[in-house]
């Protein structure tokens, strides 16, 4: 459709009135196709059409919303006809600009926020089976009213949904014990990219009977598909969560501390999560939250352990475990939650981090993952990169350091110029990025590629990665349809 509007105007074309005209019955006919909302004023359609960050804004064709997963290869059946591109959108939370559409592409934004029924919860398989529109929040709920936990969690878990979280890999605070979406998912409904429903939804954790069809979709942010539904795993409910906030000297004693703690509490540990002096401070000066410690302490490590024993026992063991830790230097202090409100304010102190560093001025993020052996040497080595590059820099890192995933984030220093810092922000991308792949690491641990980071990635790949790649696009989306411009460089999508 873009090609044809773009023939038609180098000899003259249609006036603005009759290409009006053209769309309008371009969008009756759409119409015609699918039960649900279709939105094509500019106030209806504005929402769609920028990030959750407002940093990517785009235009498209129409937006629709249909009410079942037979609308959804309806429309795609519809584009993939007139080569119309489609841009797959859940909750709108990503911080890749993965589901933005892109200038002039004359795409049609599918949302599938109106596909959210719990199809199924069966207690004895520990599974559930849920429409991709479904939010994270509303699983959990699902799950819990079962009697089970579904472990996924993440900070937008209200507005994202569990298709969004599954085309872009998520991960969240528990990756440490229960591993990230792709972990969590059994099976997979997708329309894809000519229009056809492929029912993947098997609760089985066993089966060779052919590629791993699932975890080509999961984690391809839209290109290849559309995920309209999922088989979940589900948990037993812990009867105990224990959560303590230490002190620590440096993150050296912060990479022996989860050591420690996972010799001796095994799987009973759930989360360890790390954050510097910086990201307390900014939680204090923009925030109602506040640490125990005192904001000057050099790193924080936040973990929470859960039992299926009723008693005292997890406590009991966490208890140990920090006293060895303080005998040893490795902390300073440690508080444990006395109650779940507690627990909940030691939560907020690292979950509240990104909003107050984006409070606090401009931002530059990096989230990587690299081995946990690996931590501290990447800081060190990113640290003195960044400062070759300017002294007008303040490091806020923090994230998962039970699985290697940290947001090394960059700030200007309060007195520093906004505009100049934001002005070196390929510079810094490059040399962090370089670090990073020096560690043996990844550019991209949970956030997604999407047009934040495709060519990076890209640049990062052998010859051999790039020709599989572009292999498995082609093969699936041979048109190029599927969310153009987004995860592979737009250049050779297709």
């Amino acid at each position: 459709m873009q090609g044809d509007e773009t023939r038609e105007d180098r000899s003259g074309g249609p006036s603005p009135a009759q290409l009006d005209d053209l769309r309008a019955d371009l969008l009756v006919d759409l119409r015609s196709v699918f039960l649900g909302r279709l939105l094509t004023s500019v106030e209806d359609v504005e929402p769609f059409v920028v990030d959750w960050r407002r940093t990517w804004r785009g235009d498209c064709l129409a937006v629709v919303q249909p009410d079942s997963p037979a609308d959804v290869a309806a429309i795609v059946q519809w584009c993939a006809a007139r080569l119309v591109p489609v841009v797959t959108q859940g909750g709108n939370t990503g911080l890749s600009g993965g589901a933005t559409p892109s200038f002039g592409s004359g795409a049609v934004v599918l949302s599938t926020t109106r596909i959210r029924a719990v199809r199924h919860v069966d207690v004895v398989n520990n599974t559930i089976t849920v429409d991709a529109g479904c939010t994270l929040a509303q699983v959990q709920e699902a799950a819990l009213a079962a009697g089970r936990l579904f472990p996924l969690s993440l900070a937008a878990e209200g507005t994202c949904t569990i298709g969004g979280n599954l085309a872009t890999n998520a991960g969240g605070t528990a990756v440490l014990r229960f591993g990230t979406a792709r972990e969590l998912c059994l099976g997979l409904e997708v329309v894809t990219a000519s229009g056809e429903l492929w029912d993947g939804l098997t609760g089985l954790r066993k089966d060779n009977t052919g590629y791993a069809l699932r975890d080509l979709f999961i984690g391809s942010e839209g290109t290849l598909g559309v995920i309209t539904g999922a088989v979940l795993k589900l948990y037993p409910l812990p009867a105990v969560r224990e959560v303590a906030l230490l002190a620590v000297p440096s993150l050296s004693d912060a990479v022996g501390v989860f050591q420690h703690l996972s010799a001796g509490l095994g799987q009973q540990l759930v989360a360890c999560e790390v954050l510097n002096a910086a990201c307390v401070q900014l939680v204090h000066a923009n925030t109602a939250t506040r640490s125990p410690f005192s904001v000057d302490t050099p790193w924080l490590v936040l973990v929470e352990v859960n039992s299926m024993r009723a008693d005292q026992s997890a406590r009991d063991e966490l208890e140990r475990s920090l006293a060895g830790l303080l005998d040893a230097s490795r902390i300073s202090d440690a508080v444990i939650a006395s109650s779940s409100a507690q627990s909940e304010l030691f939560w907020a102190l690292r979950e509240e981090v990104s909003e107050a560093q984006g409070a606090a001025g401009p931002t530059i993020k990096h989230d990587v993952a690299v081995p946990i052996s690996l931590i501290e040497s990447f800081v060190e080595r990113a640290h003195t990169a960044v400062s070759s590059v300017t002294s007008d820099v303040r490091f806020v890192t923090f994230g998962h350091l039970g699985d290697g995933n940290l947001h090394y984030n960059l700030s200007p220093l309060p007195d520093g110029d906004p505009l100049a810092f934001r002005a070196l922000q390929d510079r810094f991308n490059e040399v962090v990025h370089d670090v990073v792949r020096a560690c043996g690491g990844s550019i991209s641990a949970e956030h997604g590629l999407g047009v934040l980071r495709s060519v990076e990635a890209d640049r990062y790949r052998s010859t051999t990665d790039r020709k599989l790649q572009h292999a498995v696009k082609r093969a699936l989306d041979p048109h190029g349809i599927m969310n153009p411009g987004k995860f592979l460089p737009a250049a050779t999508n297709h």
